[in-house]
């Protein structure tokens, strides 16, 4: 279990492809700097187990599966790219996001960027089955990055809390304001439009759609 407060950038300096899967190589000191064999570290939000680990070099080794990286924005990961990473939280570690699983729920992309003094306004398109867990004000997560949702709409239009200027209405998608730090300490700093972003819907949600299902509502 992570808390999406993204701990540092890490740097893919190795892909060794498989039959199935790839030997992912990740460069993090921090990172590995406590971790063990079999232990749990958030990859741009995808939870990856600790196969190798090489502290003197700080890296750590990571066996991905053919339907993971379909299934996430770690499709066409290449060397040199930049990657969120959170250790697993810990009993004493300070919640400072929210519940994150390191489990995506889908993939959605960057519609527009748009900067400012002392922030930047960001919009991303998410799947439409996502968006009845995403309400305003809520929490997402983004990259492994916990975010507050401050607009939405649904791909009718229907629901929305416009600001700033009108975004693309071809479906559905959230909007997250990312103020200096967030962008200098993850991806989010060097992502463009286009760019593609691993969605975790809030398990909570999820949890209470189950609830109600199983009781009929």
């Amino acid at each position: 279990m992570f808390t999406g407060i993204i701990e540092e950038l890490g740097t893919v300096v190795s892909i060794e492809s498989q039959a199935d899967a790839i030997r992912l190589t990740v460069r993090g000191p921090l990172a590995t700097s406590d971790v063990n064999r079999g232990d749990s570290i958030s990859v741009g939000g995808t939870c990856l187990t600790a196969v190798e680990i090489d502290k003197s070099a700080g890296t750590f080794t990571a066996d991905v599966m053919n339907e993971t990286l379909r299934l996430t924005s770690l499709q066409g990961i290449k060397v040199g790219d930049r990657v969120n990473l959170e250790r697993a939280m810990t009993a004493a570690t300070r919640f400072g996001g929210h519940v994150v699983q390191g489990h995506v729920d889908g993939v959605g992309h960057i519609l527009s960027i748009e900067p400012s003094e002392n922030w930047s306004w960001v919009r991303i398109a998410i799947p439409a089955e996502l968006m009845k867990y995403v309400v305003l004000k809520g929490s997402i997560t983004l990259d492994g990055v916990s975010l507050t949702v401050n607009e939405l709409s649904e791909a009718t239009g229907s629901e929305s809390d416009k600001q700033g200027s009108e975004p693309d209405k071809q479906g559905s998608y959230v909007g997250v304001s990312l103020i200096p730090e967030t962008l200098a300490l993850t991806t989010f700093g060097v992502k463009q439009p286009g760019d593609l972003v691993n969605v975790e819907a809030d398990v909570m949600a999820k949890h209470i759609e189950r609830l109600l299902e199983a009781r009929g509502i």
